[in-house]
């Protein structure tokens, strides 16, 4: 049972573990877990922070997420994307490098973006082409835009 919080973007769903959040996205998806207590102080902290990030009084969420089911190869992408602070931006390529791929992952990078569970959150929105193009978001190409217009700027990290 997820729940839905709205933002500017639209609804977000929610859900949360114990141990985190589990998922913030723009469709809905069903829980895998009941919730308990925990879970809902997860889901309160979320909520409070998302409210915040869009009044432009947050710039990094202290909420903790839990990706414990999520493939180890894409926790590893979404891990590298915490050196990417709020209003920057990196491409695919220069991700894959940073976690310690080759430039041939960037496509598998980008596929790790594409099943991020926790949208936002974790920053898949600065993550763009190579030559700065928005490419690819889950929550769509205009959500990305304004989700980077929020931050301010729009510079590829070198």
């Amino acid at each position: 049972m997820s729940i839905v919080h709205d933002t500017p973007l639209g609804p977000l769903h929610l859900d949360a573990s114990p141990r985190g959040l589990t998922l913030l996205g723009f469709s809905p998806a069903a829980s895998d877990e009941p919730r308990d207590a925990d879970a809902e102080r997860v889901l309160d902290l979320a909520r409070r922070e998302i409210d915040a990030y869009f009044a432009g009084t947050l710039r990094e969420f202290t909420v903790p997420v839990d990706l414990d089911t999520h493939p180890a190869w894409d926790r590893r992408v979404l891990d590298g994307l915490a050196s990417v602070g709020y209003g920057e931006t990196v491409s695919y390529g220069k991700l894959a490098a940073a976690v310690g791929l080759g430039p041939v992952d960037a496509r598998r990078v980008g596929g790790a973006m594409a099943r991020n569970p926790v949208a936002i959150v974790v920053p898949c929105h600065r993550v763009v082409g190579a030559d700065g193009s928005l490419t690819g978001y889950a929550g769509g190409l205009e959500r990305k835009r304004t989700l980077l217009d929020l931050e301010g700027r729009d510079q590829l990290l070198f």
